[in-house]
Formats: structure tokens, sequence, C-alpha cells
């Protein structure tokens, strides 16, 4: 009886050691389930990735996991999210790996990949210094509509065993799952982004439209273009009225300091020609790239960029914005620069009907200095006119002497009065190819501008016939001399006030600029100051320089007029 016996207890052993597999398959499969319906559950890409990885490394008992992004160009990695190596020990490896050896060789060959010994496939080319040994390997690419959007890499199966079949069927399987969440993440992440930016361009909207300066919205544009798309540097630069190139208005953000009030070329640089083509521009890595000039030095710390147009189509580009992220970042993607020329576009928009609205409001009032400067000239003066003619006329009638003198002196007082009221009515009605062309209205634009740039409103005081005495080819000089002038204050004064003076006689122009800044250093650059001579000179003027009593400089730019201009 002793045979029937021992096959009992070998059919007994059979029967248990069945009965485990199926227990184990069944609680391999409820931790399937589990992990499906945990990535299933995370809206949040980053987070929804790191559960991926999480997840796999439990389902194959494996002591090291990876999720590898594939990047924009399909052959290299963008990112790289690990399980079962420490923060310090990622240190000690140093930089994560991009896509070579094995993982390669799942980005070049999207297929399951299952080694024993990873040393012995043919693309493995080893580890670097302080990396842990991996013996093991199991490969599986993650499908995202389609497309591989990245791979599943495990290492080192815990007890020293080899990645099965089983292990691999599941890790398929997961994959799958973590495809679709990674898309629900990704469709969730960009509609929330489309939603950031739908309230930005709201937000800048709102703000225009009750006639807010245009300094305002510039801001608006880069501080919310920044904080929306994790950028440390955001700047938005516009074209000179004075001359073909841009200057920087508006810079926020990391260094925004060295940044303010550089003036660049327009088909060079990033912005220039983000600006020139009306089509955004992107860099890898701003610190090298040879489209950037290398003085002055203002990207230290920085990488990924991108500049994007403010407005395109039939107008044409009104101005740049560039976004710069720090160095390691990723890249500014298409999807992203997409949205931001969206947006862009948008502001656009909303700054043109803001302009149209100011040009209707400007109209108003320039009809209404018409009606001012017509009832100045067709009743104050004639009636100032004639009481001066009836004080002279009665003059003579008058025999004591110093009765009659102040009576004399009265006339002149009203001679005066008319010529007073004559030049207000110049410069209300003064118009020289058409309204807001002339020297007048030129000067303030230019001096509006500046005050973003300088950080307050320069004053501006103007006296005599600007706009009829000055010649339009001595015009375009003075406005060019005065932004270089606050340009260079901007730049180098340090300055807290800033006061423009322009006065003419008819016979001389004269152009003060004086700041309360740090004065011109003997030894700086003096390009700036070189140009401004050189116009006076052509002209036959001159350029002075000097300092005020309570500190700062004093530009004084004085050219003679032409006679009878």
């Amino acid at each position: 009886m002793l045979l029937p016996q021992l096959k009992l207890d070998e059919l007994l052993e059979e029967l248990q050691a069945r009965i485990d597999a199926a227990r184990g398959t069944r609680d391999r499969v409820h931790s399937l389930l589990e992990a499906v319906l945990s990535v299933g559950r995370e809206l949040d890409l980053e987070q929804a990735l790191h559960s991926i990885v999480e997840a796999a490394a439990a389902l194959v008992d494996a002591e090291y996991a990876a999720l590898g992004v594939i990047g924009p160009d399909g052959r290299t990695l963008s990112a790289f999210h690990t399980v079962g190596v420490s923060d310090e020990k990622i240190t000690e490896i140093g930089p994560y790996p991009q896509g070579h050896g094995i993982l390669g060789e799942l980005i070049r060959h999207p297929e399951t990949l299952r080694l024993s010994k990873i040393s012995e496939h043919p693309a493995s080319y080893g580890f670097p210094p302080n990396h842990p040994p991996m013996r093991s390997f199991l490969g599986v690419p993650i499908r995202v509509r389609g497309q591989v959007f990245g791979n599943l890499y495990l290492t080192e199966k815990r007890g020293g065993l080899e990645f099965d079949e089983e292990d691999e069927s599941v890790l398929s399987t997961l994959a799958v799952a973590a495809g679709v969440a990674i898309d629900n993440a990704r469709l969730y992440e960009d509609s929330r982004l489309r939603e950031r930016w739908l309230l930005a361009n709201a937000e800048i909207t709102h703000r225009l439209m009750p006639g807010s300066e245009r300094s305002e919205a510039l801001d608006l544009i880069a501080e919310r273009a920044r904080d929306i798309t994790g950028s440390a540097l955001a700047e938005v630069a516009m074209p000179r009225a004075d001359a073909p190139s841009l200057r920087v208005e508006i810079a926020v953000g990391e260094g925004a300091d060295a940044h303010r009030g550089l003036v660049l070329p327009l088909h060079e640089g990033l912005m220039g020609l983000a600006y020139s083509t009306a089509a955004p521009v992107t860099s890898d890595d701003i610190t090298r790239d040879d489209r950037i000039t290398a003085e002055p030095p203002r990207f230290l710390g920085l990488g990924p960029a991108v500049a994007v147009p403010i407005g395109t189509g039939e107008v044409g580009a009104r101005g740049v914005v560039l976004l710069v992220r720090e160095a390691g970042r990723p890249v500014f993607s298409d999807k992203e620069t997409e949205m931001l020329q969206g947006f862009a576009a948008q502001a656009a928009i909303a700054m043109e009907l803001a302009e149209r609205r100011q040009d209707a409001q400007q109209l108003a009032l320039l009809e209404d200095r018409d009606r001012i400067a017509r009832d100045l000239h067709d009743l104050a003066i004639q009636r100032l006119f004639a009481t001066g003619m009836t004080l002279q006329s009665a003059g003579r009638f008058i025999e004591h002497p110093k009765a009659a003198d102040r009576v004399l002196r009265a006339v002149d007082d009203l001679d005066e009065t008319i010529k007073i009221i004559r030049s207000t009515i110049f410069g209300l009605r003064a118009r020289e190819g058409g309204a807001g062309s002339g020297l007048r209205a030129r000067v303030v634009r230019v001096a509006g501008e500046a005050a973003p740039v300088l950080g307050f409103a320069p004053g501006v005081r103007m006296e005599g016939l600007i706009d009829t005495d000055v010649p339009v080819r001595i015009a375009d000089h003075v406005v060019a001399v005065l932004s270089e002038a606050l340009t260079n204050v901007a730049r180098h004064a340090g300055a807290h006030t800033v006061e423009v003076v322009l006065t003419t006689d008819g016979r001389e122009v004269v152009l003060r600029v004086a700041d309360d800044g740090v004065g011109i250093p003997s030894g700086g650059r003096r390009s700036g100051l070189r140009n401004m001579a050189e116009r006076a000179e052509q002209l036959g003027g001159r350029l002075e320089l000097g300092g005020s009593e309570g500190g700062g400089a004093v530009l004084v730019w004085s050219v003679p007029l032409p006679e009878g201009a």
C-alpha cells in the first residue's frame, strides 16, 4: 500500500501547486486592475507618469523602473521618471540618459524587449560611474493615439530571477492603460491651459478698453505669458518710430534690468526675426544660439526660448514677445508655441481696438480744438484788436504824460496777448501731414513710449511755434535725438525724474533733456552721444553736455532754423 500512498501525495502536491498558481494569478490580475484604475484617475500629467512607473515596478517585482518620454526630434529622451534610485544616487550618477544604448534601442525599434543580461545585447555599452548594477531587463513602449509617447524600462527582478512572459504580458497591458491615462491627462492639461490663455486675453482686453496706457497692457502680456508658460524671463519689444529697429519696452523676471531699453535690429536675433517674418522663432539654448549677439551678456543661466510676433496677417506684427526658460527646462513644444501665438494675436486685436477708440477720441478732441481756435480767432482776437485800436486812438486825447504812457503800455500788452493767443491757435490747429504727425505730437509720443522703460513719465514742456517754424527735416532729427537721449537715461542714469524742454524763437530750435541720475561717466561708451553730436553738426548746430546742481546730466541740442522756414 506504500506506492499508492506516494502517488496520492504527489497528486496532492501538484494540486496544491496549481491552486497556489491560480491564487497568484488571481492576485496579480487584481493588482493589475488596481494599477490600471489608479493610473487612470490621475489628471495631472507629471503625477500620472510617476504613478505609471510605480505601478510597473510593483506589478513585475522590479527593483528599478523608469519611464522615458521621447522628445520632439523622435530620437532622444526629453524627460526621465525613475523609481528605486534615491535622489542622492541620482546626483552621483549625473545627468539623466538621453536615449543611447539599450534605451535607444527601444526608441529606434518600439517593440517589447526582454533580456536576461543587459550586457549581452549588441546595443549595450555599459553604465556611467556610480550607477547601480543592472542585469535583467524588460522594456515596453507606450503608445498614445498610435504614436509612441515613451518607453517603460524595468530592471533587476527581485530574488535574482529573470523577467518572464507573464511579466511581459502584464507590463504590455499596463502600457495600454498608461497610454489612455496619458492621453486623458494631456487633454485635461490642454483644456486648463487654453482656459488660462483665454482668461489672460480677457484681462488684457478689459484693461485696454477703458483707455489704459499701452505700457500697462504690454506689462500684463509679459507677466501672463511668463506665468502660464513657466518661463524665467519675458520681454516685449516694440518698433521704434524714429528708426528701423526694435526697443525692449517691457522685461520681467530673471535679469530683467539688463534687457530694458535695449535696441535690437529688425532682421537679426530671435525677436528681430520673429518681427520681420511675422512667425514664431524658437531656440533650444539661447546662450549658445549664433543668432543672439554675445554683448551685452544677459541670458546667463537660461536655456530654451521662443519669440512670437504680436499680431500677424494684413497689418503685420505690432511687436514681439520673447519667453526664456531656465537652463535644463523643456524646450517650447509646437502646441505651446501655437497657444502663445494665438494669445499674442488676440492681444494685438485688443490693442488695435483700443487704438481705434483712442483715435476716435483724438478726432473728437481735435474737432473741439478747431472750434476753440476758431472762436479765439473770430471773437477774442478781434475784440482785443479793436480794444487796442480804441485805446491807441484815445491816447491822443490824453494830455497827462504818465496817463498817456500807461495807455500805450496797455496797448503793447494787448499786442503781446494777441501774439500768445495766435501761437495757441497755431498749436491747436497744427496738423502737418495729418493729426498727431506734428513735432509737438511726436515729442509727446516719444516721451510716452519711453515711460515704461524709464519706470516713470518724463516731464515735457514746449514753447514757441514748434509745428510752424521747425521744418520736417529738422523735426526728424529732434525726435531721433530725444529718443536716443531718453534711452540712454533709462539704461545708464538710474534717474527718478527727467525733464524735456523744446523751444524755438523762429531762428533756432533747442532741445534740453535733464535728469537727476548718476551723470555721464568719463570712461563710458559714447556712441549714442557721438551720433547726436553728428546730427547737430550736419545741421550747423551743436551738442552741449553738463551737470545740474542737484546731480545728474543736462543735454542741450540746438540747431539754427533756415530763413523762411
